[in-house]
């Protein structure tokens, strides 16, 4: 009988995906012929590179180059780049992870090859159809034969939508894999930046980089807002480039309480988010690691697809209303913060991938030569 390992190709995009990536690749690379593809979706140093060597995974096998661009464009490109590369390749599976655009695309250039498609955070559901996240998690769950789930709520998302349940496999959060795996080193980096960056003992972190709050006027109320918190506690602000961009409009002041600095590798970032007081953000995966740091989250967003973060977790999903931060923030003065003990968060979810993904390709392997 044939000793060929399954043939794997296991994509990323973005700083969110490299996350999830590295551990599944680590995961699977000793039983299957691991790809990974790089769509170029975060393409400069700061947004992607430098996490490759945080994460310790190596250079992509393949960089699709794609670059920015609008939705149609991003998605169209990714399509058509990695249709090319499907059809060289001709993997017996495609791993893709997460809801960016290149999520999307590279299940339905897969499906449409008759490949079959691993999709690693599924089920998650925010039903705010505004957010192009939730179309790109929606349609890639219905393109996808594997979905490999976070955490209950997203397996109940699942079921409701008419998902068969063998489809359907909890093995927990694999962002979180790679948050455990990485806190030892990160802890040994805390006082230099503390140094470096001239930060207090208390302070605060803040990342933003959703359209809906720094594409209008609802960027200026946030920093207003974050301003007059920054009395009382420093904000350290690493900021994304498009972010960046909309700040300069708005005349974001260089001094002041809120301090913008250039984007921070995953391991430094890591580092100062176990010891800030309290993290404002609009990211999806930050609400997950300061559940499992202990650390408060206010989740500058009106909806979330990790509700288990704030039943569970430290986060408080609050929007944009000012009163409504100044709120969450009093919360965080007044109680203690512990870490949150979710089901399966426990640094094993790309093992237990591992496991599910090749026994089905093993076992499709061997029918196929019987």
């Amino acid at each position: 009988m044939s000793t060929v390992k399954p043939r794997i190709s296991l994509v990323g995009a973005a700083r969110p995906n490299f996350v999830k990536v590295a551990p599944l690749l680590k995961a699977i690379e000793d039983d299957a012929s691991v790809e990974f593809i790089h769509t170029g979706q975060h393409y400069d140093w700061e947004m992607s590179g430098g996490f490759f060597e945080d994460l310790d995974i190596g250079q992509p096998d393949k960089n699709l180059e794609i670059g920015s661009g609008t939705h149609a464009e991003q998605t169209a490109g990714v399509l058509v780049a990695f249709e090319t590369h499907l059809l060289e390749s001709k993997p017996d599976a495609v791993v893709v992870v997460g809801d960016v655009n290149s999520t999307l695309a590279c299940s339905l250039a897969a499906s449409k090859l008759g490949i079959p498609v691993a999709h690693v955070e599924a089920g998650l559901r925010s039903r705010d159809w505004s957010m192009p996240e939730e179309v790109n998690r929606v349609l890639t769950d219905r393109l996808s034969c594997w979905l490999f789930t976070p955490s209950e709520d997203a397996d109940l998302n699942l079921e409701a939508e008419g998902i068969a349940a063998e489809r359907i496999h909890r093995v927990g959060n694999v962002m979180i894999d790679s948050l455990l795996s990485i806190l030892p080193k990160a802890r040994k980096e805390f006082d230099r930046l503390k140094a470096q960056l001239g930060m207090a003992d208390r302070y605060a972190i803040l990342t933003l980089h959703r359209p809906s709050n720094v594409d209008g006027d609802v960027l200026l109320r946030l920093t207003d807002c974050l301003m007059e918190i920054g009395g009382e506690i420093p904000i350290l602000f690493p900021v994304h480039p498009r972010t960046a961009q909309r700040l300069e409009r708005i005349g974001f002041p260089v001094d002041g309480p809120i301090s913008a600095i250039d984007p921070l590798g995953y391991r430094d970032f890591v580092s100062l988010m176990e010891r800030s007081t309290v993290v404002f953000t609009d990211s999806g995966g930050i609400q997950e690691e300061t559940s499992i740091l202990g650390v408060p989250c206010i989740t500058l967003r009106e909806t979330t697809e990790r509700p288990i973060t704030s039943e569970l977790g430290t986060n408080q999903v609050v929007g944009s209303d000012p009163a409504a931060i100044t709120a969450a923030m009093s919360k965080v003065k007044e109680r203690k913060w512990e870490p949150a003990e979710i089901p399966l968060w426990d640094g094993m979810a790309a093992t237990r991938v591992a496991e599910v993904l090749l026994n089905d390709l093993n076992q499709k392997r061997r029918a196929s030569q019987c």
